[in-house]
């Protein structure tokens, strides 16, 4: 017969152990996407980089609402400007294990956040490849300056054409490993220019076309 009184400390571990995973799922408010659409930096522009976020976030048990990727858009025909900064709230950020990240834009774009290969972790809770890794995938599209606001240039050269290209162009990326080569190799968000737009091409940069999501509070 089976002992039911020596089960209870099995099932009493499963539950505490359950009950822990929705409240750092609940808390969580900041993770790099496990993996982008699989078309390179063609992410829908940000209406459906958001909406990957979402889904995301919503099959790691999150129910947060509003989730926004980390991107910026370039001026371009009725588009306007956009910075990442800007749509992603005022914080705090939480990863996925329940950790802060940051506590304000201020404090995320300051040599002083909880950011890199530790902090930075997928909606899932893993941390991603990074440089020595095989394969790297440190390369984390933003289309941002350090400060988060809008790279200089073009929108087919620093956003893959507002992040609605798989061809031509290139995008700025960060390391969210905080290391590598590059312009500012230890920036997580704005480290260097990819070869290019496409899966492949953001792959030989040492990429996926993943990219960083926040819940704005």
């Amino acid at each position: 017969m089976t002992n039911f009184k020596s089960l209870l400390p099995v099932l009493g571990a499963t539950l505490l152990a359950a009950q822990l995973g929705l409240a750092q799922s609940d808390q969580m408010s900041f993770f790099i996407t496990s993996a982008g659409p699989g078309d390179g930096a063609n992410l829908g522009g940000l209406k459906g980089a958001d909406a990957h976020c979402q889904k995301l976030a919503k099959a790691a048990g999150s129910k947060k609402k509003g989730w926004k990727a980390y991107l910026s858009q370039a001026p371009e025909g009725k588009m306007k400007a956009v910075n990442a900064k800007d749509r992603i709230g005022k914080g705090p950020w939480y990863n996925s294990k329940g950790v802060k990240v940051a506590d304000s834009i201020d404090n995320l774009h300051s040599e002083n956040m909880g950011l890199g290969k530790d902090g930075s972790l997928t909606e899932k809770g893993d941390k991603v490849n990074g440089r020595g890794d095989k394969p790297n995938t440190h390369d984390i599209l933003t289309g941002s300056n350090a400060d988060g606001t809008l790279a200089s240039g073009a929108a087919k050269e620093v956003t893959c054409n507002n992040w609605t290209s798989n061809t031509e162009g290139s995008a700025w990326v960060g390391h969210h490993d905080r290391q590598g080569g590059g312009t500012r190799p230890n920036s997580w968000n704005s480290a260097h220019q990819s070869k290019g737009c496409s899966q492949p091409n953001l792959v030989a940069t040492g990429g996926a076309g993943l990219f960083y999501c926040f819940a704005p509070k």
